[in-house]
């Protein structure tokens, strides 16, 4: 289990996990198709129409898989590492551990998907005119045919449709979307600065998610949209997802100029050297009386003779009984050394940032030939980038 969700399994190498918020969406599209069954399939039975409801939720998110891996495969092909593909309220997201090395590489990690996602809604909408052939002609209206449809061709009518429709939403140029990817290769490929092309796909994604925003709110306060409906929960639908779409475009942004301020840095340049260092053996009550009093340090190196044996920080003393402090010794509270991530001295900055934020670090010991030669703090990484950022007002605002 991680802290945003759980592991489900190993797919070509890659790990899939489903983030809690998936739960939620996932039982709300089981709950509406099994409504929707019923009122086109009414000689269903309740049971029947909410199985078919579960496996067709199934598959949709199996179709959402099949578009991630589609960006994960091509990552990997091209060389860029892929950690792992995440599940959550929204549909799916590839982690993909750096940015491409080229516009090419962009254009064809990113529009995989979306075509994936038409292929099988191509192929489930053929799938649906072969079982709707022997339909009678009075029958042919849409209704008539989706009620002439077994349980097999009316998951097949839906999860065609929804598939298209994914596939064209995630091709609307704005970035992070697939489209918006597209968008961004393009403009690098003219600009021949990713930075620039960023910037531009990130400012073209924020403008798409504030029309999102304020169609939804119009739809909540009556207005009719072509396509699209109105009424209260279509309208919230549609603003929350102009609202992840605007700060998933800014934080994009940002995580690009962050990149490009580290780029050349190494751990040697950031870490801190000699770092106060506490023996294993020394209870917790000296821990906290002569390390933590009077100082701004949050976490201490845990050492057995001279070998790391672990890290010791304010919530492991916060997790400690304060009746126990005197007998406790730093061992029995520290998180141990095979728990821990380490980075050497000559690391890139930004690989190390990546790993601090994915597994929400605060600090990572810093090992040369099985020596503790620094630390590595997440507060000394923001000081640098505040220090680099200075007399570049547009990066400063990006970065706060």
């Amino acid at each position: 289990m991680t802290g945003g969700g759980f592991r489900i399994g190993r797919i070509l190498g890659i790990n899939v996990h489903v983030d809690w918020s998936w739960l939620f969406i996932f039982a709300l599209v089981t709950w509406n198709l099994s409504t929707a069954f019923g009122q086109f399939h009414p000689a269903w039975s309740l049971g029947l129409r909410w199985g078919i409801a579960l496996v067709a939720s199934l598959l949709f998110f199996a179709s959402v898989l099949a578009h991630e891996l589609a960006h994960s495969l091509t990552a990997r092909a091209q060389g860029t590492p892929v950690r792992r593909i995440t599940l959550f309220l929204f549909g799916g997201v590839s982690n993909i551990q750096r940015e491409p090395e080229s516009p090419g590489q962009e254009f064809t990690m990113a529009i995989l998907g979306p075509v994936t996602s038409l292929v099988i809604g191509a192929a489930l909408t053929l799938l649906v005119s072969w079982l709707a052939a022997p339909a009678p002609a009075a029958a042919r209206d849409a209704v008539g045919v989706i009620r002439s449809l077994g349980p097999v061709g009316t998951v097949a009518l839906w999860l065609g449709s929804v598939n298209i429709i994914l596939g064209i939403f995630n091709l609307i140029p704005g970035f992070p979307l697939d489209g918006g990817r597209v968008l961004r290769s393009i403009i690098w490929k003219a600009t021949g600065s990713l930075q620039i092309a960023t910037r531009w796909a990130s400012w073209v994604g924020q403008a798409i998610a504030w029309v999102m925003i304020f169609t939804g709110i119009a739809m909540v306060f009556g207005v009719q949209v072509p396509y699209l409906g109105g009424g209260l929960v279509s309208g919230l639908w549609l603003a929350f997802i102009g609202w992840f779409l605007s700060n998933a475009a800014s934080q994009s942004y940002r995580q690009l100029v962050i990149q490009d301020l580290l780029e050349d840095v190494c751990v040697s340049d950031i870490m801190r050297r000699n770092p106060r260092v506490i023996d294993a053996t020394e209870t917790v009550s000296t821990l906290v009386h002569e390390y933590v009093m009077g100082t701004d340090e949050r976490s201490f190196p845990v050492l057995d003779g001279e070998s790391l044996a672990g890290i010791v920080t304010l919530s492991d003393i916060r997790q400690a009984d304060r009746n126990e402090w005197g007998s406790l010794t730093v061992r029995d509270i520290m998180t141990p050394r095979d728990e821990l991530l380490v980075v050497a001295p000559d690391d890139d900055v930004g690989e190390a940032l990546n790993v601090l934020t994915q597994h929400e670090f605060s600090q990572m010991p810093v090992m040369e030939q099985g020596r503790l030669v620094g630390l590595l703090r997440m507060r000394d990484i923001v000081r640098w980038l505040q220090i680099r950022s200075d007399g570049r007002e547009s990066v400063r605002q990006d970065l706060a």
